[in-house]
């Protein structure tokens, strides 16, 4: 699949209640994103270069080396500047005097031709004596859509104080709302199920919430470019041949992290019973029990260099736990479990046995797919530190996925151990009533506050840019959500069954079965935040639409 540049214009503007920013939301028939509310943006056009005769400012040269391209920086911003007047109907340029334009400029009447592709950005500053003013556009981020969407993209966010006499409205036809609106109010309503916004709607969002006004914002990005965003494939091995890995696959992030150099040296395959050191200290162990639900298999981890703790000791394999033994000499101080699900835990019993090994984690809860046999020396509370010949491990309870679920942070290395919690290539299942959607999505949002540069989850390889991969997680939570709330307004009082077929029409009916778990964690959610109420086997909505 192509993936189109395309670049996106944050209007942002002062007002008595401080910074608000112009957010539109696309039609619900879109294709990609329906529904949800983003900044105005689209593809880079191939007319887009024509525009630099009007343009003022640094060179196309000067601009790229910021955007660490080789050439056309400078389509991007004019393709910014586009389509905000398109889809917003703001235009960012000056009049022939020097003067910015106002709302009563004539080429506000050139916006449909504009649209529908009649007249060029170019034509229209050529007809009306216009100019774009580059430099009053700054540089804010970069994003590539990952892997799975019917559309990728390779966006580049700029930022740019909107122009004083001009009002925004919405197309109508690619766009169907608009609201000026404070970043952190629309997060909140992000949050709290009230508004759908994207990963890099959110990523900018949080940025600018950190700002008083709009020549603060300005400031920061004209001093403070983004870092050049990984998008180069990367060579590594599988099954001893050369591979070159996409960025957004899953190896890709361990490889460049592993490899920095680029020799091809790392693998691009996850083999149980090989181990992988993945940071200073730290060895991946995966024992042999591939599947649907475990992927590759489930990863032990083994922490130090002459005495040793083992997270995760994995299911009750004697291959496995011997392998755990041959690798740290049988010199294991202490095992630390995430949760007590029955292919994480079991091995704990057996290594305690043969070493002495001091264990911590919380009690298994009732049920058939906890490993019951557990029994901690030590229950973590949240925000407790262990001591490992590797660095110090931060315990964070994050239960959702299970109730006694604890991640674990290497300090050091801002190393974060996500367990089951956060998975590679899935969505975790969360199956009331330990699992526990609320708490799964709150528990989140506790991570994105903690200072995480890799994740080494339960199954799968090393995942960068952990912000991204926790802010994908809420938000496809938060959208089925919104997909539950929509049916249920529409259909009560419903049963399960009948909401679930509504609300995952997008999955196929052979696993509605496990979909109608799914669902059920999300009404019980909309239960406890008051938007939805339960009588015998049917629920209904309460309160405001989501």
């Amino acid at each position: 699949m192509d993936i189109r540049p395309a670049a996106t214009l944050v209007l942002t503007r002062d007002t008595p209640e401080g910074l608000q920013v112009l957010l539109l939301q696309r039609t619900w028939d879109a294709v990609f994103m329906p529904g949800y509310f983003v900044f105005p943006g689209g593809a880079v056009d191939e007319q887009e270069p024509l525009g630099r005769e009007h343009a003022l400012g640094p060179a196309d040269s000067e601009i790229s080396q910021t955007m660490s391209v080789d050439e056309g920086g400078a389509d991007y911003m004019l393709a910014a500047v586009r389509e905000c007047f398109e889809e917003a109907g703001i235009l960012v340029a000056m009049d022939a005097d020097g003067a910015t334009i106002g709302g009563d400029h004539p080429v506000h009447g050139e916006r449909q031709a504009l649209f529908s592709g009649k007249r060029s950005l170019a034509q229209l500053c050529a007809q009306h004596g216009l100019a774009i003013p580059l430099d009053r556009l700054a540089y804010l981020g970069h994003w590539i859509t990952p892997p799975g969407p019917p559309r990728r993209f390779d966006t580049r966010f700029f930022v740019t104080i909107a122009p004083e006499g001009q009002v925004a409205s919405h197309d109508g036809v690619e766009t169907i709302d608009h609201v000026w609106i404070s970043p952190a109010l629309a997060l909140e309503e992000h949050r709290n199920g009230e508004r759908l916004l994207g990963l890099p709607t959110i990523r900018t969002l949080r940025v600018l919430s950190s700002f008083d006004n709009a020549d603060a914002v300005m400031r920061y990005a004209h001093a403070n470019p983004p870092e050049p965003y990984p998008d180069q494939p990367w060579p590594a091995l599988k099954k001893g041949k050369p591979v070159m890995l996409e960025p957004g696959s899953p190896a890709y992030d361990e490889a460049a992290k592993l490899d920095p150099e680029g020799e091809g040296s790392t693998r691009a395959e996850i083999v149980p019973g090989e181990p992988v050191e993945i940071a200073a200290g730290v060895i991946r162990l995966t024992a042999p029990n591939p599947g649907m639900m475990t992927g590759p298999g489930t990863n032990t981890y083994l922490f130090g260099h002459e005495r040793f703790t083992v997270l995760d000791p994995g299911p009750d394999d004697e291959t496995h736990i011997e392998r755990i033994l041959e690798l740290t000499g049988g010199v294991i101080d202490q095992v630390v479990v995430t949760h007590t699900h029955r292919d994480h835990s079991p091995a704990t019993a057996a290594l305690k046995a043969r070493t002495g090994c001091r264990v911590f984690g919380l009690p298994a809860p009732a049920g058939a797919s906890q490993d019951q046999t557990f029994a901690p020396d030590d229950e973590p509370e949240h925000g407790d530190l262990i001591v490992t010949d590797a660095g110090i491990l931060k315990a964070i309870h994050t239960p959702g996925h299970a109730s006694n679920h604890i991640c674990y942070l290497l300090l050091d290395q801002e190393l974060l151990f996500s367990g089951d919690h956060i998975m590679q290539g899935s969505t975790v299942v969360i199956n009331p009533p330990d699992g526990d959607m609320k708490a799964y999505l709150e528990a989140l949002y506790d991570l994105l506050a903690e200072p995480v540069r890799y994740i080494a989850p339960a199954h799968g390889f090393l995942m960068g840019q952990p912000e991204a991969v926790i802010d994908y997680l809420i938000t496809h939570r938060l959208a089925r959500e919104h997909k539950v709330a929509k049916a249920l307004k529409q259909l009560a009082p419903v049963t399960l069954k009948d909401l679930t077929a509504a609300a995952y029409d997008d999955v196929p009916q052979a696993i509605h079965g496990l979909a109608a778990r799914s669902a059920l964690a999300h009404l019980l959610k909309l239960k406890a935040d008051g938007k939805a109420a339960e009588k015998g086997d049917h629920w209904s909505a309460i309160g405001r639409r989501q």
